[in-house]
Parts: C-alpha cells; sequence; structure tokens
C-alpha cells in the first residue's frame, strides 16, 4: 500500500522540482541587466561605445552651430533697405556688422562692394553662402560614417564570437542546447548594439542635412530680396 502511494507521489513530486528549475532558471534570465548584456557582448562593445559617443557628441556640436549660425533677424533687410533708400550706406553696413547672423553677413559683404556690377555682388553672396554651408556641413562626414561602420563592427562581433563557441562545441565533451544557445546569445549583443548605433547616427544625421538645407533654402531667399534691393536704382 505504501510503495503504491509512493509510486503515485514520486511523478508529482518529480514534475513539481522540474517546474521549480524552470522558474529559477526564468528568474536568473530577468535578473540580468542591461549593462550585465553589454559586458557578455565581448570587448568589440567597446568601439561601438566609442562610436556611439561620438556620434552624440559631434550631433549637439553641429547643432549649436547651425543654430547659432542660422539665426534670422526678420527686419534686418526692412532696415538695410530703408538705410539704403534713404543714401545711409554705412549706417547700413552697420547694422549688418552688429548682426550675427549668416544672412547678415552676406548683406555687409554685398554693402562692401557697392557700385560692382549687379552679377559681380551677386557672385560674391552665393560664394559666401556656399562657404557658410561648408561650415555647417563640418564633421558630417564622420557621423554619416558611424552610421555605415557601427552595425559592421557588431556584425564582425557576432562572426568572431560565433567562431569561438563552435570551436568550443567542436572540442567539448558533453553538448547541450543551453551551451550553444547561451554562447550564441551572447555574441548577438554586438549585432543588436552595432544596429542601434546606426540607426541612432543615421536618424540624428539626416536631421542635421535637412536643418542645413532649410537653412541653404533660407539663405537662397534673403539673396534674392536682397539683390531686388539693389535692382532698383531709384531706391537708393
Amino acid at each position: 500500500m505504501l510503495l503504491s502511494l509512493f509510486a503515485q507521489i514520486q511523478p508529482v513530486a518529480t514534475a513539481v522540482a522540474d517546474t521549480a528549475t524552470v522558474a529559477a532558471t526564468a528568474a536568473t534570465a530577468e535578473d540580468i541587466s542591461l549593462l550585465d548584456m553589454l559586458f557578455k557582448g565581448g570587448y568589440l562593445m567597446i568601439p561601438i561605445l566609442l562610436l556611439s559617443v561620438a556620434a552624440v557628441a559631434i550631433f549637439f556640436e553641429r547643432y549649436f552651430y547651425i543654430k547659432h549660425v542660422s539665426k534670422m533677424d526678420n527686419d534686418i533687410l526692412e532696415t538695410v533697405k530703408k538705410k539704403l533708400s534713404q543714401g545711409k550706406l554705412e549706417e547700413a553696413k552697420e547694422i549688418c556688422e552688429a548682426s550675427r547672423s549668416s544672412v547678415a553677413k552676406l548683406y555687409g559683404k554685398a554693402l562692401n562692394r557697392i557700385g560692382s556690377p549687379v552679377r559681380d555682388i551677386e557672385s560674391i553672396m552665393e560664394n559666401m553662402a556656399s562657404l557658410e554651408v561648408n561650415r555647417m556641413e563640418k564633421n558630417l562626414g564622420f557621423l554619416g560614417a558611424i552610421a555605415a561602420v557601427a552595425p559592421m563592427v557588431g556584425f564582425l562581433g557576432t562572426v568572431v564570437g560565433m567562431i569561438k563557441s563552435f570551436y568550443n562545441i567542436s572540442i567539448a565533451n558533453d553538448i547541450s542546447i543551453g551551451i550553444i544557445a547561451g554562447g550564441i546569445y551572447e555574441k548577438m549583443i554586438t549585432s543588436a548594439s552595432g544596429l542601434i548605433v546606426g540607426v541612432l547616427a543615421y536618424i540624428l544625421y539626416t536631421f542635421l542635412t535637412h536643418k542645413i538645407d532649410h537653412v541653404v533654402l533660407t539663405m537662397e531667399e534673403n539673396i534674392i530680396d536682397f539683390l531686388d534691393v539693389l535692382y532698383k536704382p531709384s531706391d537708393l
């Protein structure tokens, strides 16, 4: 009777023990922090981290520079136009020199060439605008390179890790799914990290290029408006 009862209880006890083991494993997996996962990615996580820091640093440096040089004084054209109509050329120049906006610099450069052919003035303003755009685009190439390189570094880390994992499997006496899966998931961390950094860098790069395009369009519109003023001798 006791043997029969023990035989019935044993499977239940075994199932409970297996459930407890699974639960303990799940709890351990849940306890793994993001920082722990990053450390498990291996030494190639270091260049990926450095690339992410560089991408963020370049973005903020370029963002604040573009924001500074693209400040627009909406009243400056009307003020300069009014001074020119009154024949106060020097005052118009002083207004442009006092302003920090890139558009004011264009106006000031053009005012210094008053008396030259309008085509020459237009050419000077376009060259200055092009120079300012080149300054705004400084280091953007590095940001674009990070967007391309980071995923490749991550993929390289995964490939190297997979090679090591399969080498360890080839020399192991006991092969289990846990060993294989554990080695693979750790190596996939570098690919995921590289992709995240690459996508982030590409988004930041696209944002800055669109902002620069907007500044260029605004500068072109202001150049046209200013040349319209110069094309009217009666207003001077």
